[in-house]
């Protein structure tokens, strides 16, 4: 009697959960290995899922619109006006601009200056100049914000101005930014640094996903001057042959004693203000605060003569508009579709789209790191490179070091800058920011810089795929069945 009163309430369990599962509308092979882990691990499963599982990405993405929806109506009307997109003679432009748009992301906006930057020395630079130059508030977000040479150089600069009476906040990802000293989040604060870590990990009470991390890397002073892209603020970059930090010690360790080799953007005009919603977006959803000053929103002028459009994507989102914008673009290629990325691990649709245009006879490049800084990442990617080789996808790996660059390039009107890589975590899990450039100029710039990096990369060919030793080629395999979570 007790043992079928205990297989009904199993059957219903099962039943009622499935059910759940089947309303969250989610992939088929996501669907099935949540049934099928809820069924084999009944209680353990209900536990993951409900912490772990689509529900908990719902949760946290309404209270993330909210964020977003506040900041808004306290801010005012900041909507692009008509002088980018909406006045491009390139159809492409139009139509990427619509996809956007229609995403829920803001449009294509104006610009008085664009800067692609290819060293860190000269990112850390501009940066500090900035901040030293801002008069009203100094914004700064970072996914890596380390304690080291130069994570000292950045908080000297931060603290100096907050000392200075401008307003200056920090927000870091806490997982991302472990290693920064509590001495130097209490140094900041004291010299009246607004200082926030988003989406704390708390393990005494379970409130958060631990997979859910802010990616980005954005600074913003007085809402006209912006920078973004992958360069982190770490010693990662620097050239130091005696390491400060455990982070340093285990980048040699790794074999990447040189310098990382990265890229970075610096805006200034319109579409800064763009990168200034999406900061202050995030520091709602860290610290609940609403920043109502309108000084952090200057008036558009409208004059620019270059054209951005800032692409933010994340769990948050009903739409992956970065995967969704570079899909499109891939589509649009028609000579050459030319992407640097450290972590090369593309969806079903990432990967149609560029096998696809390079059997319709696109010049479709991939430069990736000899190794990246996680063997798993490394093996799950050179697991596509078969695929990719046999549909004519031309396939690099920088030689000297960890190339950290996300970049994409499409024909001569599409060049992008941003945070994310070619994965899944970066289109779906990882908040992240990207820059759209849309122009020749632009276009030819990012051109140079990967024609430099490509001098300096082995290019993978069928013949040399055919001698990896097959423990290599178990471990690729392997490595690929958690493609969805790299």
């Amino acid at each position: 009697m007790f043992v079928t009163i205990l297989t009904t309430a199993e059957i219903v369990y099962v039943v009622v959960l499935a059910t759940w599962i089947l309303f969250e509308k989610r992939p088929p092979v996501s669907t099935l290995a949540w049934i099928l882990s809820l069924v084999a691990l009944p209680w353990v499963g209900l536990v993951v899922f409900f912490f772990f599982g689509p529900r908990r990405i719902v949760r946290k993405r309404l209270k993330h619109k909210l964020a977003r929806r506040r900041i808004k109506v306290e801010e005012g009307d900041v909507t692009p006006l008509p002088t980018a997109a909406t006045v491009s003679e390139d159809l492409r432009v139009v139509q990427l601009d619509r996809l956007v748009t229609n995403a829920g992301e803001p449009g294509c906006d104006s610009c008085d200056d664009v800067r692609i930057l290819d060293t860190a020395a000269e990112t850390y630079d501009l940066i500090e100049e900035a901040i030293l130059a801002a008069k009203h508030h100094v914004h700064v977000a970072y996914y890596i914000f380390d304690s080291g040479s130069a994570g000292t150089r950045l908080c000297d600069a931060l603290v100096k101005r907050a000392q200075d009476g401008l307003t200056v906040r920090v927000l870091v990802d806490d997982v991302g930014s472990s290693a920064m000293t509590r001495a130097m989040q209490q140094r900041m604060r004291d010299a009246g640094v607004k200082f926030a870590r988003f989406n704390r990990v708390r393990f005494s009470r379970i409130r958060s996903r631990i997979d859910f991390r802010n990616h980005r890397k954005i600074v913003v002073c007085d809402g006209v001057v912006g920078f973004t892209g992958g360069i982190n603020v770490c010693d990662d970059y620097v050239s130091d042959p005696h390491p400060r930090d455990r982070r340093d010690r285990k980048r040699r360790r790794k074999g990447h004693p040189a310098p990382w080799r990265d890229t970075h953007l610096r805006i200034i005009g319109d579409a800064v203000r763009w990168l200034q919603l999406t900061f202050l977006d995030d520091w709602q959803f860290a610290t609940s605060y609403v920043a109502r000053e309108r000084d952090y929103f200057p008036a558009p002028k409208g004059t620019g003569k270059h054209r951005v459009q800032v692409v933010a994507s994340g769990p948050d989102r009903d739409f992956e508009p970065i995967q969704k914008v570079y899909f499109a673009s891939f589509g649009l290629a028609r000579t050459r579709i030319w992407v640097t990325t450290p972590y090369f691990v593309p969806d079903d649709a990432i990967l149609t789209a560029l096998t696809t245009a390079a059997l319709r006879g696109v010049d479709v490049r991939v430069l990736v790191p000899r190794r990246s800084d996680s063997l798993i990442v490394t093996a799950a990617a050179r697991s596509y490179y078969d695929v990719c080789l046999a549909s004519g996808v031309r396939v690099f790996e920088y030689q000297p070091t960890m190339i950290h660059s996300k970049t994409v390039l499409v024909d001569d009107f599409f060049a992008a800058v941003g945070t994310a890589n070619l994965d899944n975590r970066s289109f779906r899990l990882n908040f992240e920011v990207t820059a759209v450039l849309y122009g020749e100029e632009h276009a030819a710039s990012l051109a140079d810089d990967f024609a430099k990096d490509l001098a300096l990369a082995k290019e993978i060919t069928p013949p040399s795929r055919t001698k990896i030793p097959l423990p290599w080629r178990i471990a690729e395999a392997a490595a690929r069945v958690l493609s969805p979570l790299l």
